[in-house]
């Protein structure tokens, strides 16, 4: 099989793409033949030394979590060959994605409806997953709330919109301004653009944010938060410095590292199957293209998810 690899940690130039040995299956394991894989910034972070590289223990490292595909070989499993799967597997532990096959946890993973498209659930199960532990698990949202998504264009934020919505929340996003229209939508009553508007008008009128940004902008959000009401803070390299801010303010912030679920990804799957969901594609590249993806992801200006597909012959 052809795969995308690092030998050490590094930029974009240390990402090779060559012929590897197919994974062996284990007991309770299944062997995919991928379809398409999502990009997400843990794998650009990890390939540079940064992320889940702490879990790396051996080269060569192949990225990734998430992915689609049909079952090669259901081992053990009560899997069939060809079913359509989709999952997240192993976070933060190596999962070895970004190859034309992977063994994968069967207790991870999930069958796709008939009417969700095969390469567009490549990208689906990690941004779902994050914005439905974010939303409902960590922010306990209930029908009727008010919900700020920071980031609300991105790949978690554009879900996890939608599913607050879906939920019966009355939504507000921020995001740059040519992004608005995306946000109106989706299902956002209002949008902020986050480079000219304050957010003074929003203090204490918050049951719930989403920050898919972190940082200062994670930071400078908190008055918003109403009391009793949560932040759930994502970007894991400023999740310190957002909790901190959170106790000197006394506003309740919550980390996030997501989970894999495959009871989460059945329901996540039936409702992008009844189109209540729907995941917004930025680009798609072939896998031997992962490093012109990984600079996109990089740049910080992708609206929706990047995906890398794995049509090229085994």
């Amino acid at each position: 099989m052809h795969a995308i690899s690092i030998h050490q940690f590094g930029g974009l130039e240390e990402l090779n793409y060559n012929k590897q040995s197919r994974p062996q299956l284990n007991t309770g394991e299944v062997l995919v033949k991928t379809t398409a894989v999502g990009v997400n910034p843990i794998d650009w972070k990890t390939c540079s030394g940064g992320g889940a590289s702490g879990f790396v223990t051996e080269f060569p490292f192949i990225p990734g979590w998430e992915f689609s595909g049909v079952i090669a070989d259901p081992g053990d499993t009560a899997f069939n060959v060809d079913d359509a799967v989709y999952g997240m597997i192993r976070f933060p532990q190596p999962a070895g994605c970004y190859a034309e096959y992977i063994a994968a946890p069967a207790a991870q993973i999930a069958r796709l409806p008939d009417a969700v498209d095969l390469t567009m659930a490549g990208g689906l199960a990690t941004a779902s997953l994050t914005a439905w532990q974010a939303v409902f698990v960590k922010g306990d949202l209930q029908p009727g709330q008010q919900v700020m998504v920071l980031g609300a264009a991105g790949g978690v934020g554009h879900l996890a919109v939608q599913l607050a919505k879906w939920a019966g929340a009355h939504v507000t996003g921020t995001a740059s301004l040519h992004n608005h229209e995306f946000l109106a939508e989706l299902g956002c009553e209002r949008a902020i653009d986050y480079h000219h508007q304050s957010l003074d008008e929003f203090n204490s009128s918050m049951d719930l944010i989403i920050d898919c940004v972190g940082g200062e902008t994670g930071i400078s959000a908190l008055p918003c938060v109403k009391p009793g009401g949560v932040m759930v803070t994502l970007p894991s390299v400023t999740k310190e410095q957002v909790i901190a801010a959170g106790v000197a303010q006394r506003r309740r912030v919550e980390p996030i590292l997501c989970e894999p679920s495959a009871e989460q990804l059945i329901k996540i799957g039936e409702l992008v199957a009844d189109e209540e969901l729907k995941l917004h594609i930025g680009e798609t590249f072939p896998l031997a293209k992962a490093a012109e993806a990984f600079a996109l992801s990089q740049s910080g200006h992708v609206c929706g998810k990047l995906i890398l597909t794995c049509d090229q012959p085994a």
